[in-house]
């Protein structure tokens, strides 16, 4: 059951899967073979509330089949299903699933006298300094430690899984006159072949690091000593200090590197991060603030104040709340830890096996009082110099080249999209001059202007002259009065593409925003509507299975 595709329509099909012939038989003849049978979760109890996005198409869709699915085998419900969207207000939906359908539920299910738990928790809630589950020992040597995986969290492993390795080449892609920018960089690998080995289009995740002067300020404002060495220990008084998987990050390490490295010190906290940081705020108005904007009748001002003004921890205990006075363990606990950030190898490893390529467009937009606010990880690699160490480490990509390499690759790539596909045509051209018969290669790459970011025009041009390249459909959105974008080109492809994907199996590879990747599957569909003779519903289930046969891949971003 759970190898089955985990798409909406799908889910919906638990109940009759349990119910056929098929899957009943074989149910049952595993309960024959002494295997568990379709109910063996009956002594469990659950309630699921999911973690989603609606900008992405298959909304929430894990949550509703684990919901589904634990039913189907025996488990109970105790709380109908809650849907969090990220791109709304993730905490604000989960408060008020919490609030108005967990606790009563568990309430009426398993306290006597219906206690209100809500109420009691409010009521609970003082001004005290909370418990931290870290110590801190400060070091005069490193050596005094020795750094370990072991206590690290699961959730944290990048920390330890990634290494060191140096920046050798970048170029800038756009044209002077662009005020973007969009860099072309590359990483030597050479040295780490053991555990940077990547197949093409693999995803690169780099570990950023904030900026130095950022990390002073709030060093400075905490008293925190930069230079200083320490070590994370499990708090015993805080649970079972032998437990594993306890701590944050590896140490010892000096707090200029937990500043840097670990703490997200620039992101928007979430509101459950003001109401950490709130009981160390020592002035009453700056606790306030903090608790308000962390409430949900605070969450259009925290949205205001925090979200739309780009604020980060930094930025509260700099400037805005400056009475907090917090020790480093009780810091550590309560900022975020700074996540990485992946990048499409837009590199093949067949050509380029001893170095990582990637593409990144450089975040900067104005801030509401007139600062500039800057991405983190792009501005961080835009700043590096050649030889700087970059700590990185490889992840597996869903694009895949077809083991039939007869058949042909529809390839969608706008901006900073056009990375996994240049690595794709790299591996064809290669193999193409070792006599390889590659079939035809379609790519749609789209951009402002062609004057301005036409991104690798060069190559893609000359992929083009030399034959691996079978046609390169091109979208200059501001070059007329109406925008042009890569899914209205593909449109008026509608009959060359149905035959490419229906006759030839074609696969199709996606990469880059989110919206546009919704506007190429609602154009994909109406393509196989219209062509194929199907209704829109069957169209979806055509585009579906192709993307469970892994021949419809996106990777997207919001």
């Amino acid at each position: 059951m759970m190898k089955c595709k985990s798409g909406i329509s799908n889910i919906y099909k638990i109940e009759a899967m349990g119910a056929s012939s098929s899957q009943g038989d074989r149910l049952s003849t595993e309960d024959k073979e002494g295997r568990r049978d379709a109910t063996f979760l009956n002594d469990l109890d659950y309630a699921v509330f999911g973690l989603g996005n609606k900008q992405y198409e298959h909304y929430n869709n894990m949550s509703r089949f684990m919901d589904a699915a634990l039913e189907k085998c025996g488990a109970t419900r105790v709380a109908s299903i809650g849907l969090g969207d990220d791109d709304d207000d993730l905490e604000g939906d989960f408060e008020t699933w919490k609030d108005t359908v967990l606790w009563p539920s568990l309430t009426e299910k398993y306290v006597k006298g219906g206690t209100d738990f809500a109420a009691a928790q409010k009521k609970d809630e003082g001004t005290s300094l909370p418990p931290c589950p870290y110590l801190v020992e400060f070091l005069k040597t490193e050596k005094s430690v020795d750094k370990t995986a072991a206590t690290i969290q699961t959730s944290s492993k990048h920390y330890t899984q990634a290494v060191d390795c140096p920046m050798v080449a970048r170029r800038e892609l756009r044209d002077p006159s662009d005020p973007g920018s969009t860099i072309h960089m590359e990483i030597d690998i050479s040295n780490q072949m053991d555990t940077m080995k990547y197949q093409t289009a693999d995803n690169l995740g780099i570990l950023p690091k904030n900026d130095s002067s950022i990390v002073e300020m709030v060093a400075n404002t905490l008293n925190y000593d930069l230079d200083q060495l320490f070590h994370l220990l499990p708090n015993a008084e805080h649970g079972d200090s032998s437990a594993k998987h306890s701590l944050p990050f590896p140490t010892p390490c000096t707090v200029r590197e937990c500043l840097e490295r670990y703490c997200d010190l620039t992101g928007p906290p979430r509101r459950s991060d003001l109401k950490q940081l709130a009981p160390y705020a020592r002035d009453e108005m700056d606790r306030r603030a903090l608790l308000r904007m962390s409430s949900k009748e605070g969450k259009a001002e925290y949205k205001e104040k925090i979200v739309e003004a780009h604020v980060g921890i930094a930025d509260i205990v700099t400037r805005l709340c400056t009475s907090i006075v917090c020790p480093l363990e009780h810091f550590i606990m309560v900022c975020p830890r700074l996540l990485p950030r992946y990048y499409t190898i837009s590199s093949s490893s067949t050509v380029f096996p001893k170095t990582i390529h990637i593409t990144l467009a450089v975040l900067e937009t104005e801030k509401k009082d007139g600062g500039a606010f800057k991405g983190l990880c792009s501005s961080y690699l835009a700043g590096l110099e050649k030889g700087d160490m970059v700590r990185a480490f490889v992840r597996d990509s869903t694009f895949r080249l077809p083991k039939q390499v007869e058949r042909p690759v529809i390839m969608f790539g706008p901006g900073t999209g056009i990375a996994p596909m240049r690595a794709v045509l790299q591996e064809k051209s290669h193999g193409r001059s070792k006599g390889v018969d590659h079939g035809a290669s379609i790519l749609y790459f789209g951009c402002k202007n062609r004057s301005m970011d036409y991104i690798y025009k060069d190559e893609l041009e000359s992929f083009n002259d030399e034959g691996t390249l079978t046609e390169l459909h091109l979208a200059f959105s501001r070059e007329q009065a109406q925008k042009l974008y890569v899914q209205h080109l593909l449109a008026k492809k509608a009959k060359e593409t149905w035959s490419l994907i229906h006759d030839e199996k074609a696969s199709i590879f996606v990469c880059g925003a989110v919206k546009m990747g919704a506007d190429v599957d609602h154009t994909l569909q109406d393509i196989i509507s219209l062509e194929g003779g199907m209704s829109r519903d069957k169209a979806k289930a055509y585009l579906d299975k192709m993307s469970v046969a892994g021949r419809f891949v996106q990777e997207l971003w919001s």
